[in-house]
């Protein structure tokens, strides 16, 4: 189905805080009350060490995501990582905006795949079909998808949508309409994957649909549906169909989920935290946010077209911030809480990521291998309605836990709809690190300093040659929970990341001590004598930009991906 503007489409139903822990303890960096203190019922486990798959950010797909060219932007795109937009063919009509061939270069440009739905090429709703239309229009749109230069970013066709709610019987069976698509585009293109037959919700003539293809030799490459209620019966609509493709000796196919999230759930953090996490869990291959009220707008993760970021977008910036190894993560049942989890190639970090929940609830985490203790930082992106801007995610506490047998348990009172992220790191090694020092990157072998020796509140760190310049050296100042702050010697300036950013890529730069959590740092050994810095607010690492080994490049926050420019030496001195 179509999400646009939806009292349009004649004969169409519409389908139907801030959380603060143990103050008092937190100040005293002392780890909160143990997960007793949440009901069995209200507490998601995260196996830290067991894998599930690696990380794709498989959810962060949109039906009609993109408008045309200029909404949304390339940069609010970006940010979370899309993994695959729907769109309309080539000269559809079903909406007036959308066109594959008109958003193509904003897709291509963030990386991510397309898929044409082809049956988008009629207006109205069901669609203005017919035969002698739609077989020159399918020969066409092809042929066009080939000689496209966007070509090699479109990972399918979606033969038609919703036959369920949208095709007449008048122009004959759903199953003969299939076979024949079928045929005519792989005739046409034998190296796209086609699929289908994406049913709307209710999947319940999946049977006759795959024995019908099972027969005619036209099964799809990808199966695919919507799932528009709850992300609840996720997990047994995907075991009815695989039980039937074992039934009807089918290969096992990758399953699209082309749409999903109700009406009442998108724009929302905590209820999509559920179908995020089933996603993973289940092993789909890609999932589209649906389009129930404007294109452009990444699945309402906008509170308009083009628009600004609602609090459900901070949820997918957490989202597309994953990298490596997505982790196993066990809900107490089907509906409530539930979360998604990652660890990085490092293995020196755990992600996670919990909503659907209210009240007292909890993440036991097991299988942490990052030392003795470990700093906790809990944050959260707090929903006010999906047309209501949000200016980002704040944060709760940062917590010093002391693992046992690699288990720890950490409470959060939540909000239903909020959503909240927990990322683990090495805590204090019990030897410190204060000290004054000349601190140089393992990639280039330049020091840290800032730009031409500049002291003034904002002058970008940069690495330069080695000389006797103080603007080279820093002291590290213990916060007595297992954090530090980085300070030049040249001026009391402290180093800290622009606009207290949390995003990858944001520069690094010196700033009056001010108190915000992007002027800490965690510094873990990397062995050889070599460390990683954290930053505290953001999560992600001290590094160089495009890994230069020039002097006078900017230092910058990146993703741990492994990169010698996020590894530095320090050299103590006196």
């Amino acid at each position: 189905m179509i999400r646009a503007i939806r009292t349009a489409r004649p004969g169409r139903a519409r389908r139907s805080a801030a959380a603060a822990v143990a103050l008092g303890l937190l100040c005293l960096g002392i780890a909160p009350a143990p997960a007793s203190a949440a009901a069995a019922s209200a507490t998601l486990v995260v196996n830290a060490n067991q894998a599930l798959r690696p990380v794709t950010h498989v959810a962060t797909g949109s039906l009609y995501g993109l408008a045309n060219a200029t909404q949304p932007t390339v940069a609010l795109a970006q940010a979370i990582k899309p993994n695959t937009f729907v769109q309309m063919p080539a000269g559809g009509r079903q909406q007036p905006t959308g066109d594959i061939s008109v958003v193509a270069p904003t897709a291509v440009s963030v990386g991510a795949k397309l898929v044409n739905r082809l049956s988008d090429y009629y207006a109205g709703w069901p669609y203005q079909f017919s035969w002698s239309t739609w077989t020159p229009f399918i020969t066409s749109q092809i042929n066009t998808m080939k000689s496209s230069s966007y070509y090699n970013s479109i990972s399918g066709y979606e033969l038609w949508n919703e036959s369920d709610n949208t095709w007449n019987s008048a122009n004959g069976t759903y199953e003969a309409f299939w076979t024949t698509t079928f045929r005519q585009v792989r005739s046409l293109d034998a190296a796209k994957p086609i699929q289908g037959p994406s049913f709307s919700d209710n999947i319940g003539d999946m049977e006759n649909f795959l024995r019908n293809a099972v027969a005619t030799n036209t099964v799809p490459d990808v199966l695919a549906w919507h799932e528009l209620s709850s992300s609840s019966k996720i997990a047994g609509d995907v075991a009815k169909v695989q039980a039937l493709e074992d039934q009807l000796g089918i290969s096992r196919r990758p399953v699209a989920i082309e749409e999903y999230a109700s009406p009442s759930e998108v724009g929302l953090p905590g209820p999509l935290v559920g179908y995020i996490s089933k996603f993973e869990r289940l092993g789909i291959r890609d999932a589209e946010l649906a389009f129930w009220n404007q294109s452009g707008a990444l699945g309402d993760l906008l509170t308009a077209r083009g628009g600004s970021p609602n609090a459900a977008y901070w949820l997918y910036t957490w989202y597309a911030a994953m990298s490596g190894t997505m982790v196993v993560t066990t809900p107490p049942a089907q509906t409530g809480i539930d979360g998604f989890a990652s660890v990085p190639s490092g293995n020196n970090q755990v992600s996670i990521v919990v909503g659907n929940c209210s009240g007292s609830c909890a993440v036991t985490v097991n299988g942490l291998n990052l030392g003795s203790t470990v700093s906790v930082k809990i944050e959260q992106t707090v929903s006010q309605g999906r047309t209501v801007a949000s200016a980002g995610p704040s944060t709760i506490s940062t917590t010093t836990y002391t693992p046992s047998n690699g288990t720890i348990s950490v409470p959060i009172t939540m909000a239903t709809n909020n959503a909240y992220r927990i990322t683990i790191t090495p805590g204090s090694t019990g030897s410190s690190l204060a000290g004054t020092y000349r601190i140089a990157n393992v990639n280039s072998g330049l020091r840290l300093a800032t730009l031409n020796g500049g002291t003034a509140w904002g002058t970008s760190a940069v690495q330069e040659t080695a000389s006797n310049s103080s603007s080279q050296i820093w002291t590290l100042t213990a916060d007595g929970a297992g954090h530090y702050k980085i300070v030049s010697q040249a001026a009391n300036v402290v180093l800290g990341i622009q606009n207290a950013s949390a995003s990858q890529g944001a520069p690094a730069l010196v700033w009056g001590d001010t108190g915000t959590s992007d002027h800490l740092w965690t510094v873990t050994s990397a062995g050889n004598g070599q460390y990683k810095i954290w930053n505290v607010n953001s999560n992600l690492l001290l590094g160089v930009t495009n890994m230069a080994t020039t002097s006078g490049a900017q230092v910058l926050q990146w993703g741990d991906n492994g990169t010698a420019d996020h590894l530095w030496t320090l050299t103590k001195i006196g």
